[in-house]
């Protein structure tokens, strides 16, 4: 597994701590950081993907909701709403990352985490989501 896919996995599981966990970011980050044995690759990146999320959350939502038709992401399993952030996110702020490597990375994270299911979940909703990439001045 590359270095990317353990950051996005990473990425979702303090995602999900900080949304259905209700903790800070900050707890988090050091939490799981200090915890996880990866290499400084893996966790920079997933540090950079969990903080972009944390950041942009509410436009990241607004996107995803607008795509999510009778659907409330508070409805949304914590998993795959969390992944959609992050793959959200990732279509908007990262360029050099090919549509559809995001998509795929984050329907193979979902039937892992989530269900079988969710893979066409996940897909639906990000395959109708057309994200304009805007300069963030981050780089995940």
């Amino acid at each position: 597994m590359g270095f990317r896919r353990q950051a996005r996995e990473l990425a979702m599981k303090m995602l999900f701590q900080i949304d259905v966990g209700s903790l800070s970011p900050r707890d988090v980050l050091h939490h799981f950081l200090e915890e996880v044995k990866a290499g400084p690759e893996v966790t920079e990146h997933a540090k950079a993907l969990t903080l972009g999320v944390v950041k942009e959350v509410e436009l990241l939502d607004e996107l995803l909701s607008h795509k999510a038709k009778n659907w409330k992401l508070a409805r949304m399993a914590g998993v795959d709403r969390n992944v959609l952030r992050i793959a959200a996110y990732e279509l908007l702020r990262c360029p050099d990352v090919p549509r559809e490597v995001v998509i795929n990375e984050a329907i193979e994270i979902v039937k892992k985490y989530s269900t079988e299911e969710s893979g066409a979940f996940v897909n639906g909703i990000l395959d109708k989501l057309q994200v304009p990439h805007e300069p963030s001045g981050e780089k995940p």
